[in-house]
């Protein structure tokens, strides 16, 4: 999605970025590109969601990533409906806490998210890999999102997890239904269910993954309880979707910019720099929400204790004064120092481990895809949460 500036026929009411039809249908890349010009720390009137804060250019995007003491994750890191209240896991996930006890939880599962753990992950991906594009290249027509992209995903952070890979299909449907659609309370409790009796298995016999870890990790002198390592399992688990629509999201820019592909293709080297356009372009975390502990200002605008603040991650990634030609997606482009896995404190613990991904895929696609082209619309997530393909029809066939 590219931005036309100033267009008449485009309503670009900053109020507008709440109503999830804008990131569908409309051209939420327009209004963003009018609030870093015209007014990037914009007040939000309570509604259906609460008040808050816009901030939409990098500067101060990045900022305010960078100073967990003045704004904290606690209270929340997504827009909810006032009716709902905050997060019922405030204090308790990764995404939920602020230092020093964001920095403890993250010691205690830092180890499957290393370089090195990673690594030594590269043959399980890369069986995956070979696995999905098989079943993609037999049927001739696939629905990369969920065929590609979503068994992909699942099936590495169900590795790390501990999950059987008899249980794989089962964990990406109810996935998909919780957090893809948002809708399912059904497929929510079954995800729930699942991870309380799998965190019960490895409280009795632990083995050599995640979630033992959690079972007998510490937060001081204290064990994890029981509702902070169910919690932190879905979160974790509900992350794959920022992972499967980068992936799917970097696919349709690789479709839509052919010559792109063709640089790849020509070049291996490209790859690099390739990968983290991908992350920049598609930005799948939409907005990311803190809520200040004190009085500030954010660029001479006066912000109060209390008062939330979200950041728009795909207007900082399109951000004139950081990134030449924002809106062009250049597989070459350096530098690129992009927002879309965070930055400080909450950088994506994951970052490693998506990248990985990416190339292990590309790497594939290269080497064994012959034709890829759209065999249908493209349909884009309802959300103002994360962006990219829901479904995304393609027909491939291997070389």
């Amino acid at each position: 999605m590219s931005v036309v500036a100033d267009r008449p026929d485009l309503d670009l009411d900053p109020h507008r970025l709440v109503d999830p039809e804008v990131h569908v249908h409309g051209d939420p890349y327009a209004i963003w590109h009018r609030m870093r010009r015209e007014t990037p720390v914009h007040r939000h009137p309570a509604g259906d969601l609460p008040a808050f804060w816009s901030l939409t250019r990098y500067a101060d995007v990045r900022a305010v990533y960078r100073d967990p003491e003045t704004f904290s994750s606690r209270h929340g890191v997504l827009l909810r409906p006032v009716a709902l209240g905050e997060d019922p896991g405030g204090g308790m996930t990764l995404a939920l806490t602020d230092p020093p006890r964001h920095k403890q939880l993250r010691a205690v599962v830092a180890d499957w998210f290393t370089t090195r753990a990673v690594r030594s992950l590269t043959d399980r991906i890369d069986d995956c890999v070979r696995s999905v594009l098989d079943r993609a290249y037999e049927q001739g027509r696939c629905d990369f999102v969920h065929d590609v992209a979503g068994r992909l995903s699942m099936h590495v952070i169900g590795t790390i997890m501990g999950v059987p890979e008899r249980d794989h299909d089962a964990l990406f449907r109810w996935t998909n239904e919780a957090f893809e659609a948002g809708v399912s309370l059904a497929a929510h409790r079954e995800l729930m269910a699942y991870f309380i009796d799998l965190m019960e298995q490895r409280i009795d016999e632990p083995t050599d993954d995640l979630v033992s870890m959690m079972a007998g990790g510490t937060l001081g002198d204290d064990l994890l309880t029981e509702e902070e390592i169910v919690l932190n399992c879905e979160n974790i688990i509900g992350a794959t979707e920022n992972g499967r629509l980068a992936i799917a999201g970097g696919m349709q820019a690789l479709l839509e910019h052919p010559e792109q592909w063709a640089r790849l293709r020509a070049d291996r080297d490209l790859l690099p720099t390739a990968i983290e356009e991908i992350l920049r372009w598609t930005s799948s975390a939409t907005h990311s929400m803190r809520t200040a502990t004190r009085d500030c200002e954010i660029d001479g605008v006066p912000v109060a204790a209390g008062d939330r603040v979200v950041l728009w991650v795909p207007s900082a990634n399109r951000d004139e004064t950081v990134f030449d030609q924002p809106d062009r997606f250049d597989v070459g482009r350096t530098p690129n120092r992009h927002l879309a896995l965070g930055i400080g404190e909450h950088v994506c613990i994951g970052g490693t481990l998506a990248r990985a991904q990416l190339r292990i895929l590309l790497t594939a696609l290269l080497d064994t895809a012959g034709r890829i082209e759209p065999a249908g619309p493209v349909q884009r997530v309802r959300s103002i949460a994360v962006a990219g393909p829901e479904h995304l029809p393609l027909l491939i066939t291997p070389r």
